[in-house]
């Protein structure tokens, strides 16, 4: 896809848009609108140029060697919710496709009933449905040059928790996987910097932790790494595309590695920003135990100028 040139009034007016749309006050209730809106955010795109293309063209005058800019971005594929209370997800638009069913219902914390205990077993069901804002975030996209297409399509059902029940509530297989049973694993935070949120594995609702926020973002965490993958033990449609001559997608996203993938926080707080997890950044709490993120993916790409790909250098 070819980037449309648009003026420097145009991407005014849109950052504009994003601190008023997207700013980090607390937000009312998830629609699709205000999901639509937090795509235009430059600090989520992070465009760059970081390299250039090379091109044989052949005609019936000769070949030459042609050149294209190289880009590399962020997408926003997906929204990962993460919440509580079965069939209740915050993004109200969506809230159909992941209703109760007899193998997945209720959901909640335990609960000891005494006051002063800390109440360190959590469950999050889990949605991960694609990011609606594509028609607006590629016009955003293209005002900054040549973009890359994303692999997200618009509202799909690519993870429901309560379609994936064996794994989700009751860990199997991976409650016997190594990266399950062998501390220091698959962490997101670390031990020995006292920032330990959770564990990866295994890739289910349950977990112990104290903070709400904290389990919920282990949880979006987990979603979004199983749909990076292919072949699975989940029920799920992997977020992934398939590299061509001269479009590299993103791959597998890992926990505290920006380069592979970042979030975008949509409630309990707006932000016009994006980070991974463990962050420093205020943690609100929700109050029914409810979050959403935008799982933004890095892409890179150039313009096709002849028929054949001879390869791409980077600049350091």
């Amino acid at each position: 896809m070819s980037g449309r040139q648009i003026k420097t009034p145009l991407r005014l007016r849109l950052g504009v848009a994003v601190a008023l749309l997207c700013s980090t006050a607390p937000s009312m209730a998830l629609n699709t609108g205000t999901i639509v809106s937090s795509a235009l955010s430059p600090d989520c795109l992070e465009y760059r140029v970081v390299g250039i293309c090379y091109w044989l063209r052949c005609s019936l005058s000769g070949c030459s060697v042609r050149t294209s800019v190289k880009v590399r971005h962020y997408v926003p594929d997906a929204v990962v919710s993460s919440y509580s209370n079965t069939g209740e997800n915050p993004w109200g638009e969506i809230r159909t496709m992941s209703l109760p069913n007899p193998t997945a219902q209720a959901g909640g914390d335990g609960t000891s009933n005494l006051d002063h205990e800390n109440n360190l077993a959590k469950f999050k069901n889990a949605d991960v449905i694609g990011h609606p804002g594509g028609e607006l975030f590629n016009q955003f996209s293209s005002s900054f040059g040549y973009s890359c297409q994303g692999v997200g399509t618009a509202f799909m059902p690519y993870l429901l928790s309560t379609l994936d029940t064996p794994a989700w509530r009751y860990n199997m297989p991976e409650a016997v996987y190594p990266e399950a049973l062998i501390p220091g694993q698959r962490e997101v935070g670390s031990r020995s910097g006292m920032s330990l949120w959770g564990s990866v594995y295994p890739r289910g609702g349950f977990l112990h932790q104290s903070d709400d926020y904290k389990a919920g973002a282990v949880v979006a965490q987990r979603a979004g790494d199983i749909v990076t993958r292919r072949g699975q033990p989940h029920v799920y449609q992997p977020v992934l595309a398939s590299a061509r001559d001269g479009y590299w997608p993103a791959g597998a996203l890992m926990e505290t590695d920006p380069s592979t993938g970042k979030w975008q926080e949509l409630t309990p707080r707006a932000s016009s920003s994006c980070m991974v997890f463990p962050h420093d950044e205020t943690l609100t709490q929700a109050r029914r135990g409810d979050y959403a993120w935008a799982l933004w993916r890095p892409y890179s790409c150039c313009q096709r100028r002849g028929q054949t790909f001879l390869g791409s250098v980077d600049f350091n």
